[in-house]
């Protein structure tokens, strides 16, 4: 008697179930369209848009523009205008008319151009070309901010993808252990094994659950910081290909790799720096030259004036225009031995120039050279870690296959397991290594280029 009305009863939970599923549907479409993958490419120019160091030095670097143009001001004209107007009183003892006192009132009108060219000035001369060292070092700081973020990004990038890696590689581990841990327990069950086997099995399946954990939560942080550098939120990079082909490093040898370190920008800045105290010496030596300046001008004169006769006429004779065109010259006799002194530390300021010069060369190419050798370490690393990845598999699969015939324990499974485990792991994070170091080996020489992630867009899947 009850079936009919239980079958009404079961169309509101038919319905929300449905909009459950399409909810669920909606929601799983959302998260798939925002989970794309994204390309070191796609990144990078995200990253140049909202990276706050990126963005200053290349502020910096407009600025410096304008910081030349002012410069370069000095040694063209300069024009002035002058307007000037006064309402005057004047009490003159002349007599008037009616043999008084006169008195008069007047305005006078000034309206003058003037103009002035440099003719001659070393002094301006040092400061224009300073202005144009002070841009060249502003576009190597901006360069040098671009290699960083290029560096930078890509470290926090492959970060992202060894993490991921590492996580995969912990739950594929916890995977196994689970599976031993279960054949553990059986065999105890039929009494082919003792509590020991269980227990271990059990310890092993906990520390695994652990380091799951763990590796949880680096992706999250390395997750955090690589949404950080780009302004996004839950980046999602692409993955490198399978089988991964590291590529080869070129030049191949050390010497061609630090012959390139005059790219550098920090070179170039020592360089704009030694450029600029010799420019400073220059100046200084200057304040013993004469300067030389063409000079043009022309006023007019209106004087308005009510007073009477003769005082009217001599205020008049002020009125007119005035026009004159000349060469002004200044020529400096002493000046308090200012200049001498003046000279001598400019002089002191070039030898440190030149030094620095010299340590920044030093530092540079010994940093290229520990570049190079730590790529090239890595990449027989990763070569060896591939072999001891092979082997750490056979051996698996002969312990697992000996623990089955009774010739193996079940621990002699467990530190297979683990040692392929632990292998993986040190295995990619070597190969991310190498490809963070290579990065950093063409930022020390000086030849990053952003075309250099196009390189590293081919090793990386689909989206």
């Amino acid at each position: 008697m009850f079936p009919t009305s239980k079958r009404p009863a079961l169309r509101p939970v038919v319905c929300a179930a449905a909009i459950v599923l399409m909810g669920l549907s909606s929601w799983a479409g959302a998260q798939t369209q925002q989970a794309r993958a994204q390309s070191l490419v796609e990144l990078f120019q995200a990253a140049k848009g909202y990276d706050a160091a990126y963005l200053s030095a290349k502020s910096e670097a407009a600025s410096a523009e304008y910081k030349a143009a002012q410069a370069n001001a000095l040694r063209l004209p300069t024009v002035g205008f002058r307007g000037t107007i006064d309402r005057t009183k004047l009490d003159s003892d002349l007599p008037g008319q009616a043999g008084y006192l006169a008195t008069g009132y007047g305005t006078r009108r000034v309206l003058g151009l003037s103009a002035k060219q440099p003719l001659f000035n070393r002094g301006n001369d040092a400061d224009v070309a300073k202005g144009e060292q002070a841009l060249i070092a502003a576009q190597a700081s901006l360069k040098s901010a671009e290699d960083d973020l290029v560096v930078r990004l890509t470290q926090a990038y492959f970060d992202v993808l060894a993490s991921q890696d590492i996580l995969n590689t912990s739950q594929t581990n916890k995977k196994a252990l689970s599976e031993q841990l279960a054949a553990a327990k059986r065999n105890f069950e039929v009494g082919n094994a003792t509590i020991t086997d269980t227990r271990e099995a059990q310890a092993r399946f906990d520390l695994a659950g652990a380091q799951e954990i763990a590796a949880i939560n680096d992706l999250r942080v390395k997750g955090l910081a690589l949404d950080q550098l780009v302004g996004q939120v839950d980046v999602k990079p692409r993955a490198l290909m399978t089988p991964v082909t590291l590529p080869v490093l070129m030049p191949s040898t050390v010497d061609e790799w630090t012959s390139q370190v005059n790219q550098s920008p920090n070179i170039r800045k020592a360089e704009v720096a030694l450029a600029l105290a010799k420019l400073d010496t220059e100046k200084a030596r200057a304040g013993h030259l004469p300067t030389l300046d063409a000079t043009a001008s022309i006023v007019d004169t209106n004087i308005k004036s009510n007073a009477p006769g003769a005082v009217a006429a001599q205020t008049a004779a002020n009125a007119g225009t005035n026009s004159a065109i000349g060469l002004e010259l200044n020529v400096p006799l002493f000046a308090g031995f200012a200049v001498q002194n003046r000279i001598k530390e400019t002089l002191v300021g070039e030898e440190k120039a030149e030094h620095d010069l010299d340590n920044a060369r030093r530092t540079i190419t010994l940093g290229t050279r520990q570049a190079f050798l730590v790529v090239q370490s890595g990449m027989a690393q990763v070569k060896a870690y591939e072999a001891a990845e092979s082997s750490a598999k056979l051996a698996l699969e002969a312990t697992q296959l000996g623990y089955r015939v009774g010739v193996r324990i079940n621990k002699d499974v467990l530190d297979a397991q683990n040692l392929l485990a632990n292998t993986q792991k040190d295995l990619y994070k070597a190969r991310y290594d190498v490809l963070v170091a290579s990065m950093k080996l063409r930022q020390a020489s000086g030849t990053l280029k952003p075309e250099d992630l196009d390189l590293y867009n081919k090793l990386l899947g689909p989206q």
